[in-house]
């Protein structure tokens, strides 16, 4: 069974804090906050050297090492993982055929090595 590790080296981000209301012809739309953008910017750079293209099943667990105590949803940066693996091209698809399960991931505290470590195992 093959397993690949990746890093973002930086503070991890959810994608659905502080997020915006916009109007496009008169209808509201929700779009997601300029510090989620350019957390997926930064992230995507960095995962984009990657040669990974995933198109099967996999297992993809993700460690979140935060620079602070603040409470976080676990399910939200979860998500903006999944988006950033598929922007950077390492998965086809964030979808359950895709993405069969995220075992095992955690929020730990590090302050002084905020990060994002992903394993991503065929299953």
């Amino acid at each position: 069974m093959k397993e690949s590790k990746f890093v973002i080296p930086f503070e991890p981000v959810t994608k659905k804090n502080s997020q915006q209301i916009i109007y496009v012809k008169g209808r509201a739309m929700i779009i997601p906050s300029k510090k989620y953008k350019e957390y997926e910017k930064r992230a995507t750079q960095c995962l984009m050297f990657n040669t990974a293209y995933i198109d099967y099943p996999v297992e993809v667990t993700c460690y979140f090492f935060m620079g602070t105590h603040r409470k976080c949803d676990l399910t939200n940066l979860l998500e903006a993982v999944d988006d950033v693996l598929v922007k950077a091209g390492i998965l086809k698809d964030d979808n359950y055929s895709i993405i069969e399960s995220h075992d095992g991931s955690r929020v730990f505290y590090d302050k002084e090595n905020p990060r994002t470590e992903i394993y991503i195992k065929e299953v």
